[in-house]
């Protein structure tokens, strides 16, 4: 076996096919991997720093005969998905940026053949799409192929003016696995794939920053706070999603804290380090570079406040708290049902440092209303969150630590990726817009904690603890009156996906139940499956809904301009 360093130049090195095995299974990346794959490159552009794409096993394959045009076969073990995604991608590229005689002379041999050979699942969508000729999407007819389905992606959503492909070729390395003829390829793999655990970036960090000297510098900064209790162990390994990714509540943290140290202008950061250290899986190699080039080696500067910031941390962020119900004022409770029930976890950096950095709880609260209102007018207007890291990752740069200077910074962001919407974008979102069921189910919840009398009889209970339900069901051609025309048909159609039709209830109704006809909806049929009725009673956001003998397409309006009411006034910015 020899393992080593290769570019993938050095795979595909002039006469050698590269082949997959016949019966291998098909290629099944998807979307979040080729959308990371992106994000991959464009960094390796920017950066011009080596980028680690994964390993690769090979074994010497089948002996070439007189009329073959390569002069060495290697059978993959291991790498199939990596190799073919990367060559759809780097086809794609040379398409938009016409250097397909580049790609040609690097992946054909003798400029004929494709030097990567598929099994046979894909063969055929394989080799249609290194044979396309322009930089256009293709016919993915039925039974869809995931090969074809990557390479309209990669030509839908790659900006080839932010990458470049000698760059990404010098840059982007594999560890090859060279195996011969002999050896257990199986054995290999399993090894490789199978056994032993991931270190995560904690478990790096404490190896890092902790040695057998300082055993009582590790019980006092570390064990004190992240290995306590065991249910100090159980907050900090909890894993929630973050995008693309599951990631710890610990690493969640040490993502958190990094910032604020990346954010202080007198490290002087350049521009370069900000781009690495924003990559969140190489995290632990980020925080010893930043020592090393920004402290002179004294991980003390990072050390000094880790305590007192993860108590902070453990004190501020509850996961638990989507199961509890939030009191109407603003203030963190209503935070953490905003970042972990609607996944917005890019503020917790700036959550933190205010929270350990603003000792009046008033002020903290002002900041908090004006960030729970700032995120809730963009998700009803379908705002996009992709710079949202920038954003609160500045607001830390420039030690925004009140309310009326926050306020100021969020109204002056002018670009669309930033901006407030104001009340006539909020009408129109509240009116049109068709959002995901967890954001109308967080609206929704929300307003209702702040609309419900104190003294109501009905408990709010946690935000988990609700369902998504529309009032008009999406299958109203079985059991409601029909559409005078077609047109009017696919307007209904349109106009149930909005807020005006949402609510959110105690319990899941019935499916019998969820499509009948309103009467029946509201009442429920008697026979251990309620209606609306039982599963609705006491919520203020459905106002008067229940005492409508009909619900159509106008009540669904008066409700929305009802809910725009509630909505402007209690995220009034």
């Amino acid at each position: 076996m020899d393992a080593h360093k290769a570019l993938i130049k050095n795979i595909f090195d002039g006469g050698t096919l590269v082949e997959i095995p016949f019966f291998q299974r098909s290629y099944v990346w998807k979307e979040e991997l080729w959308q990371r794959l992106l994000d991959d490159m464009e960094f390796v552009v920017k950066t011009k720093k080596t980028h680690f794409l994964g390993s690769i096993i090979l074994k010497a394959g089948r002996k070439p005969q007189p009329s073959d045009l390569f002069t060495e076969c290697k059978t993959v073990v291991d790498g199939q998905q990596r190799l073919t995604t990367f060559l759809i991608f780097l086809k794609v590229l040379c398409l938009k940026q016409q250097q397909t005689v580049m790609f040609d002379y690097q992946f054909r041999i003798m400029g004929q053949t494709i030097a990567l050979c598929h099994g046979k699942n894909d063969l055929a969508a394989f080799e249609a799409v290194m044979n396309a000729a322009n930089a256009e999407k293709m016919e993915n007819p039925e039974p869809k192929s995931r090969i074809i389905h990557a390479f309209n992606y990669f030509m839908d959503h790659m900006d080839e003016s932010k990458l470049d492909i000698m760059t990404i070729l010098t840059n982007t390395q594999f560890v090859k696995i060279d195996l011969d003829e002999n050896e257990d390829e199986q054995q290999i793999f399993d090894t490789i794939n199978s056994l032993g655990v991931n270190l995560t970036t904690s478990e790096l960090l404490k190896n890092y920053f902790f040695s057998r000297e300082t055993i009582q510098e590790y019980q006092t900064k570390w064990v004190s706070v992240f290995e306590k209790d065991d249910d100090a162990k159980a907050y900090w390994d909890t894993e929630l999603e973050t995008g693309r990714l599951k990631r710890a509540m610990i690493d969640l943290f040490f993502d958190a804290y990094f910032q604020l140290f990346i954010q202080d202008r007198k490290f002087n950061i350049t521009n370069e380090d900000k781009l690495m250290y924003a990559r969140v899986d190489h995290l632990s190699q980020s925080y010893q570079h930043f020592i090393n080039t920004y402290c002179c080696g004294d991980k003390n500067v990072v050390l000094g406040s880790l305590r007192e910031y993860a108590l902070c941390f453990m004190d501020t962020f509850k996961l638990d708290q989507c199961g509890q119900s939030i009191p109407s004022e603003f203030g963190i409770e209503r935070i953490n049902v905003v970042i972990f029930g609607l996944r917005n976890t890019t503020m917790i950096p700036y959550i933190l440092f205010v929270a350990k950095n603003v000792s009046d709880l008033t002020e903290r609260n002002r900041i908090y209303r004006i960030l729970e209102s700032y995120i809730m007018r963009r998700m009803i207007v379908h705002a996009p969150t992709k710079n949202y890291n920038n954003l609160f990752t500045s607001l830390i740069l420039n030690q925004v630590l009140n309310a009326e200077t926050l306020l100021a910074k969020l109204k002056s962001a002018g670009d669309a990726t930033t901006y407030t919407p104001d009340d006539n974008e909020l009408w129109d979102g509240i009116e049109h817009a068709k959002l995901v069921n967890l954001q109308s189910k967080g609206v929704l919840y929300l307003i209702e904690s702040k609309v419900r009398p104190a003294n109501s009889a009905v408990a709010l209970l946690g935000f988990n603890q609700y369902s998504l339900e529309h009032l008009m069901p999406k299958k109203w051609r079985n059991n409601w009156a029909p559409c005078p025309n077609e047109d009017l048909a696919r307007e209904r159609d349109l106009i149930l996906l909005t807020l005006g039709n949402l609510a959110i209830i105690t319990q899941s109704l019935n499916a019998s139940i969820r499509d009948a006809a309103w009467s029946v909806k509201k009442a429920g049929n008697g026979s251990g499956k309620p209606g609306l009725d039982l599963c609705a009673s006491g919520l203020c956001t459905l106002h008067d809904v229940l005492t409508k003998a009909d619900w159509n397409e106008n009540e669904i309006s008066i409700r929305a301009k009802w809910l725009f009411q509630q909505a402007s006034t209690i995220w009034k910015l």
